[in-house]
């Protein structure tokens, strides 16, 4: 009962925006207009004030960073290596094999991983998760477009890539409020009160949204590779992360459950956009987010079940 309690909200949110985008009762245009909205105003209110408000002598904590991401990039490497040996052969190239792995270990984990681990363990992890998903987009990223560029004439670059990650919103907002949490910045009463009120209806939107967008997803011909990416993210990741917390560094059951949660989280939908940038795999990371969408609902409820 408790795990329903925990996962029943979340999904209710994301079935309903769902159901009421299949039914058109939302047209694409009007998703968004809502996504705009959500995305670049009421998330990164939300992450700013609550970034702005964590405490970071209890948060920064090196050995969580590593017991996230050494799995990460292990499996982002397991990911590069099944499509060079078991991709089509058209797409055995590095180009390719770059985005598979980032649809293998790149988390959802503002839009479903915030929501489910507040739900399971309150707002006392709250900082510690801002100080994992900072680094989150910009290493998976950076990895994929270099890995890419080896296959592609234009090459990386640097530039691009460091601009549109100062800009990206989500990085933009966390880092805002890192400064001003270190230079102990106030906003006064009225700031405060105005970007809290943006902030409340973030992670509703956030999964009514994802919910809303997986109505235009199809999972295509090539659902296998949909389904091993899939698996790997949602089984082997967490199982991973659960190994490095509790058996390597043996964090507290709090820190364990943040952690794992949070790698098991499906895949982002950023992830699709990545692949259509590079032009691979665009269908198969499309259906990478629904089914790991779908399946994590069983993840979430397996590793819940375990560890709490």
């Amino acid at each position: 009962m408790a795990i329903v309690n925990i996962i029943f909200p979340i999904m209710l949110i994301v079935a309903l925006g769902y159901g009421l985008t299949r039914a058109g009762f939302f047209s694409k245009e009007q998703i968004a207009g809502l996504s705009k909205f959500t995305f670049y105003v009421s998330i990164p209110a939300f992450l700013f004030t609550n970034m702005l408000a964590a405490p970071f002598a209890q948060s920064i904590d090196p050995s969580s960073l590593l017991a996230f991401y050494l799995p990460v990039l292990f499996v982002f490497a397991v990911g590069y290596q099944i499509n060079r040996y078991f991709g089509a052969k058209t797409q055995q190239r590095s180009d390719a094999s770059a985005v598979f792995a980032l649809g293998c270990s790149y988390s959802n984990t503002v839009i479903v991983g915030l929501p489910v681990i507040t739900a399971a363990l309150g707002k006392a992890m709250i900082g510690s998760i801002f100080m994992i998903i900072t680094f989150h987009s910009a290493i998976l990223f950076a990895l994929t477009f270099v890995l890419a560029a080896r296959s592609q004439q234009q090459g990386f670059s640097w530039r691009n890539f460091t601009r549109s990650m100062v800009f990206n919103p989500v990085v933009l907002s966390i880092g805002l409020g890192i400064i001003a949490n270190g230079l102990n910045i106030r906003l006064g009463q009225q700031l405060d009160d105005g970007l809290a009120l943006l902030a409340k209806p973030a992670l509703a939107c956030a999964l009514f949204v994802l919910g809303a967008n997986l109505s235009f997803y199809r999972i295509g011909d090539n659902w296998r590779f949909a389904l091993l990416a899939s698996a790997v993210k949602i089984l082997l990741l967490p199982a991973l992360v659960y190994l490095m917390a509790d058996k390597v560094f043996e964090f507290s059951a709090q820190n364990t459950i943040m952690l794992v949660l949070l790698s098991a989280s499906p895949l982002g939908v950023n992830a699709y956009f990545i692949a259509t940038e590079i032009k691979q795999y665009e269908s198969t990371l499309g259906s990478t987010v629904v089914l790991s969408t779908l399946l994590s609902v069983l993840s979430y409820s397996l590793w819940l079940a375990w560890l709490i």
